[in-house]
């Protein structure tokens, strides 16, 4: 195995002190133009590679953010991560990605994980619905922020979509369509996210008159294609179809779609379909999908943002605040039958 090269081998080889290679990584202005280029020299002749956790010892703090979310395949959490990671680059940290797999016992492995590493803070989007998760790693001391969830305290910070506006606006675009059964392909019932989307849908039932049983619910235990093909083979199998679906997200609601597909049931003609998060595969389905759009980059960003205020050395006193951002929905051809 070939041996690391040290702070030491690079002060051998420069010809300077061991601090003065310490002020040229660290305050580089400090040391003079010829004396730094030769050290940096050296630097990139050995292929020196400073040690973070060394330097992580010696600051008392981590430039490493934290990034838990649910799934990694949903390209939703893609695009939360590339707005934290966006946000936290600019303030020379790094982020470690992390998928909880909608899995509690996961989340609680990574989230020790994280204070085990002392990472600067964490950007969460809880799987756990009891909060236990969120209790015992509250415990360590490290400042985390939600993310597509609202903080029901104020102990931290917490970037969501209002998506009780956001279910509401998917059903009132059908009902205006004439649709007066619809169905709701929920997902997992313990998520927030889903609760919240169904009680909008039922609103907007309301609105028109309609009551909670013009909604058949199918909920999945997971949110992502395959459980939108098996809810797709369920609905298929009602006595009485409805002829609007409004899915929890737009894995599940492509999955419906391939599942029409294959039974040869014309979208949008037999079945209406709107999908939650407009990502990019929404736009270039087969029909393409309309959807409630979530501006994910911008949540990762914000939720990034919050947490390097919170842990930024100014002395003065953080305020916690929840940042409610407003769906819109993007209509395609998925729900434009004419009835």
């Amino acid at each position: 195995m070939a041996q690391s090269v040290g702070i030491k081998d690079v002060a051998r080889v420069a010809g300077v002190s061991v601090g003065t290679v310490s002020n040229v990584i660290n305050r580089p202005d400090t040391v003079a133009a010829e004396t730094r280029a030769r050290v940096l020299s050296a630097i990139d002749r050995l292929g020196y590679v400073r040690s973070e956790s060394a330097r992580q010892l010696r600051a008392g703090r981590s430039r490493i953010m934290g990034l838990l979310v649910l799934d990694m395949g949903n390209p939703f959490f893609v695009d939360v991560a590339r707005g934290a990671e966006r946000a936290a680059r600019q303030a020379g940290l790094g982020v470690m990605v992390c998928n909880s797999a909608q899995s509690p016992g996961e989340e609680a492995e990574y989230l020790s994980l994280f204070a085990e590493q002392r990472v600067r803070g964490v950007l969460l989007t809880p799987a756990d619905a009891t909060g236990r998760n969120i209790e015992a790693f509250r415990r360590h001391g490290i400042p985390f922020v939600l993310v597509d969830r609202v903080a029901e305290g104020t102990t931290e910070c917490s970037v969501s979509v209002d998506d009780v506006a956001g279910g509401a606006l998917a059903v009132r675009h059908l009902v205006d369509a004439g649709h007066r059964s619809l169905a709701y392909v929920s997902g997992p019932p313990g998520l927030n996210q889903v609760r919240d989307r169904r009680t909008g849908a039922l609103n907007a039932l309301a609105e028109a008159g309609l009551g909670p049983d013009s909604l058949h619910e199918l909920p999945t235990e997971r949110l992502d294609v395959a459980a939108g093909r098996d809810a797709g083979a369920r609905l298929l199998g009602l006595a009485r179809r409805p002829t609007a679906v409004f899915c929890a997200n737009d894995l599940l609601a492509l999955g419906v779609l391939q599942a029409m597909y294959a039974a040869g049931v014309g979208v949008p003609d037999d079945l209406a379909i709107v999908g939650y998060d407009d990502i990019e595969f929404a736009a270039a389905a087969a029909v393409p999908l309309t959807s409630v759009r979530q501006p994910a980059v911008t949540m990762g960003a914000l939720a990034a943002e919050l947490l390097l205020e919170e842990t930024e050395d100014t002395g003065a006193p953080h305020e916690h605040r929840r940042v409610v951002l407003a769906p819109e929905l993007v209509v395609r051809r998925s729900s434009l039958s004419a009835r």
